[in-house]
């Protein structure tokens, strides 16, 4: 019998994360998977201040190697380099940057089977999901989504195409119990938009868990996908 083919995911960093900073966040999981699933990471194209803010304090999401920039994908404010998840922003200012690098990726380093979104990369691949969905050439949709620790995105734009319309792919849902940058209720929000969600949630905070519990619910999930 052949050797099943892994699945391919581009996973979306979160907010003040840089690739290597995010591949190394991810280490457990990728181990986890091991052959079922490459996982390509991916972090956003805007640097941020390497400083505690008020989407989360540096402990959340974890500092950077020193020589790598942490970086996000939008800000929620015109003149300042931050963001938060919880509030309603002023503005979503380089998303369109972001949305662009993404498919930069897709097109260059797919195919992909699936995506995977952490906190605000979370946020991101929903709405890349949504935009694909649409008919937005440049985002096909994935077979699959894993969200971990995400939210419904804020802002202009991101209502219409997230909170009011069922998002119509495989998806399963990541988030902890005592997650105080993301609370669950949020993350349960965002699971609502995806008829048929799966959940997963563990007793942790704000990272990507993968023990042995975890690892089962993944490749539960993965499995329904295997060539």
């Amino acid at each position: 019998m052949a050797a099943q083919r892994p699945l391919r995911v581009l996973c979306l960093a979160g907010f003040r994360q840089s690739e290597r900073g995010f591949r190394e966040k991810t280490g457990a999981l990728r181990k986890a998977l091991r052959a079922r699933a490459e996982l390509v990471c991916l972090s956003g194209p805007h640097p941020v201040p390497d400083a505690p803010g008020p989407e989360g304090a540096r402990s959340d999401f974890g500092s950077c190697p020193p020589e790598e920039q942490p970086r996000g994908w939008w800000f929620s404010e015109q003149e300042a380099d931050v963001f938060s998840a919880l509030e309603e922003p002023a503005v979503c200012r380089g998303l369109e940057e972001s949305l662009g690098m993404v498919a930069q990726a897709l097109s260059r380093l797919g195919p992909f089977d699936g995506l995977l979104g952490f906190s605000q990369g979370a946020a991101l691949a929903a709405f890349i999901c949504a935009l694909g969905q649409a008919g937005d050439p440049r985002f096909p949709l994935p077979r699959f989504i894993i969200l971990v620790s995400g939210f419904c995105p804020r802002g202009l734009g991101f209502k219409e195409s997230i909170l009011q319309r069922p998002l119509s792919l495989p998806s399963l849902h990541v988030f902890g119990d005592t997650d105080k940058v993301i609370p669950s209720p949020e993350s349960m929000q965002l699971a609502s938009r995806f008829p048929g969600a799966i959940t997963l949630t563990h007793s942790g905070g704000h990272f990507i868990p993968a023990a042995a519990a975890q690892r089962q619910a993944y490749l539960k999930f993965l499995d329904q996908f295997a060539e």
